[in-house]
């Protein structure tokens, strides 16, 4: 999910040029809000969740175009258009059509917002979302799930916990439906009610909760003995490569760093990009397609480049934070340790549409300093480790000098 304005504009700005955002689309490209992701109803680099691989997947049509040289399946930004316009001079929805054109054209990634969802995207950005508080995901089963809850939130408050099974959403079963869908549902207006029907350990629990205005910090910091400094990123949301840089600035001599990315569903490219920056004196950091143009991101100069670090990914590492691991492993600069990410390396650019909508549809992918596409294949890490990660990550640490 820096330069914000080149990267993801506000509906406002949509008639000044096109917003590139490596989203999760997850939406957080996504839009959390409304995007699919697969954990979702409050928080991510883009929002708040990811859509999970396969929910968004149906078979390519006829308006299936391809952009040359990235095999990457696009809907047609006029085909998207001419529908939402047409539906609208019949008094139908715009949106609608215009999903249904995308739904067809197998762009996995593609997303129709309305005005109202692509503004609470742009919140979500900012780190701010109207919610409950929840997390979901979907399982094998279509069973919808928590995977987390927010401390403080209404749904921390009236004691839901992660592994709860949600059953139904102010009377509308999900069971079934695409992760996005359900955060549709949960998201509001401050101080709406919401009624949640759930189960746990066999018994039905019903609870209703009051949407409210939540925050998270998209970067956290934690020493370790021995002089390593853990630096948690949770999304790539605006402001967030800033505190990646000054968390390194502030971190005593002869450290050394833990970059954690597990769970990072991407974000803002800028900010990514901001972040590797923290780690790197000037260089490249990824190129990208659009439509057939090639483009690139560079660092910034001025990075640290002595101090030991390891990134620390998973499955739920995402996008901007598979650009920004890519980045680091390519260079040299990063042991990457953990699990292989997602693998999201497509290019979503907004396209306004006739009846006020947003169409986000993938033009292209990005790829590492090395030339590598993570697009469907994401990262491998230096060393495999799971639940022992970041032990793991201590003793690479350990090897390269830091610690007592």
């Amino acid at each position: 999910m820096p330069g914000l304005s080149a990267f993801c504009l506000r509906p406002r700005d949509l008639r000044r040029g096109a917003a590139l955002t490596l989203a999760f689309i997850a939406a957080v490209g996504t839009a959390a809000g409304t995007g699919c992701w697969d954990r979702a109803d409050a928080v991510g680099a883009a929002g708040a969740g990811l859509a999970a691989a396969g929910t968004q997947n149906p078979a390519a049509g006829p308006e299936a175009p391809r952009e040359a040289g990235t095999g990457t399946a696009t809907a047609d930004r006029e085909a998207v258009a001419r529908a939402a316009a047409e539906a609208a001079a019949e008094g139908k929805s715009g949106k609608k059509a215009a999903e249904e054109v995308v739904s067809r054209s197998g762009d996995r990634w593609g997303m129709v917002y309305d005005q109202g969802e692509y503004a609470a995207f742009t919140d979500d950005l900012d780190g701010r979302w109207t919610g409950v508080g929840l997390w979901i995901e979907s399982r094998r089963d279509d069973r919808i799930a928590v995977e987390k809850v927010q401390p403080g939130s209404p749904a921390d408050r009236s004691g839901l916990r992660a592994g709860d099974r949600l059953l139904s959403v102010d009377g509308h079963a999900v069971t079934g439906l695409r992760v996005c869908d359900v955060v549709a549902l949960l998201r509001g207006g401050a101080g709406t009610p919401v009624v949640l029907h759930l189960t746990r350990d066999g018994a039905d629990l019903t609870e209703t909760l009051r949407r409210e205005q939540l925050h998270t910090e998209p970067v956290t910091v934690r020493e370790l003995p021995g002089g390593i400094t853990v630096i948690k990123v949770a999304s790539f949301s605006r402001g967030s490569g800033e505190q990646v840089r000054a968390a390194v600035r502030a971190a005593g001599p002869g450290a050394g760093f833990m970059l954690d990315l597990r769970g990072n569903p991407g974000g803002l490219v800028t900010e990514a990009v901001t972040a590797a920056s923290a780690f790197l004196d000037g260089g490249l950091v990824a190129t990208y397609d659009v439509r057939g143009a090639q483009r690139a991101l560079y660092a910034s100069p001025g990075g640290d480049t002595a101090r030991p670090l390891v990134t620390l990914v998973d499955g739920g590492t995402m996008s901007a934070a598979e650009l920004v691991t890519g980045a680091l492993q390519d260079r040299g600069r990063a042991v990457a340790v953990g699990t292989r990410t997602f693998g999201k390396g497509s290019v979503q650019m907004p396209t306004p549409l006739p009846d006020g909508s947003v169409a986000e549809l993938t033009v292209g992918t990005y790829r590492t300093p090395a030339g590598r596409s993570l697009d469907g294949s994401g990262i491998t890490p230096d060393l495999a480790a799971g639940d022992g990660a970041e032990e793991r990550a201590r003793t690479v640490l350990g090897g390269l000098g830091v610690g007592p």
